[in-house]
């Protein structure tokens, strides 16, 4: 019995290590993973690398954000991260409050960077954004996911609730989210607003609001209105009236 102290103290010392760094870990501020999310959904929609992921931002029915998910952090041999999601209205014209959740058992895969990425997802349906209002959901489950293109532009878009973009120390393939689950974080959502509520009260009820998910709104809506004022840009030239006129001022 005693010669098996030191493997449980030993056992004990790395599931403690784990905790300190674990990033599902309350000791980390709700507005701090706000404003990474910010930084992170603004740095990797800009990347020439993912102007995909700013085209799918234009029309997106809500987004989906992790600044860190980490390798090996959740107990021993896992992964996760915590982040945030939020939800775009169209009579409002604006995106939800944000409602907090945890990624858990994501494969990162051979070809993937690092131990630790940043994850951008769109959710593109209906489906999806109503998936979000349960407990947990299960990604490839409850929810289809496919990754997005990365680098040249795309010649198809993948038909899956959600489009997920992740990068790593320069890396851009190789991490895989089918049959991740992420799941609420009813503590972080309380300690956030100030009393229990829903990932529903957030979203769609908006039951609950803070000034300091205003930045991250903008940020997002922001790629909506550079898309729309795209359009004006590229849209139908006026055409002249056909007549005497036009045809004296015409030149080639």
């Amino acid at each position: 019995m005693y010669r098996r102290l030191p493997l449980v103290l030993l056992l004990l010392l790395v599931l403690a290590g784990t905790a300190q760094a674990n990033p599902f870990s309350r000791e980390i501020e709700p507005q701090d993973i706000i404003d990474r999310a910010q930084a992170t959904v603004e740095s990797m929609a800009t990347h020439p690398e993912y102007e995909a992921l700013k085209e799918d931002l234009r029309d997106a029915r809500g987004v989906v954000i992790f600044p860190r998910v980490t390798r090996g952090a959740f107990l021993v041999g896992g992964s996760g991260g915590i982040g945030v999601f939020l939800a775009w209205d169209d009579e409002r014209g604006d995106y939800s409050p944000v409602g907090f959740y945890s990624l858990g058992s994501v494969s990162f895969g051979m070809q993937f960077g690092g131990d630790a990425a940043e994850v951008v997802m769109v959710a593109r349906t209906q489906d999806a954004v109503d998936s979000m209002f349960g407990s947990a959901i299960r990604l490839g489950g409850e929810a289809s996911v496919a990754a997005g293109p990365v680098g040249a532009g795309r010649s198809t878009t993948p038909t899956a609730d959600f489009l997920s973009y992740s990068r790593s120390r320069g890396a851009y393939l190789g991490m895989s989210l089918s049959g991740s689950r992420m799941r609420v974080r009813d503590d972080f959502n309380e300690s956030y607003y100030e009393e229990s509520v829903r990932p529903v009260h957030i979203i769609e009820t908006r039951r609950v609001d803070h000034e300091g998910t205003r930045a991250l709104r903008e940020t997002l809506a922001g790629f909506r209105e550079d898309a729309a004022s795209s359009d004006q840009a590229f849209g139908a030239v006026p055409v002249a009236p056909v007549g005497p006129e036009s045809f004296e001022v015409e030149s080639f």
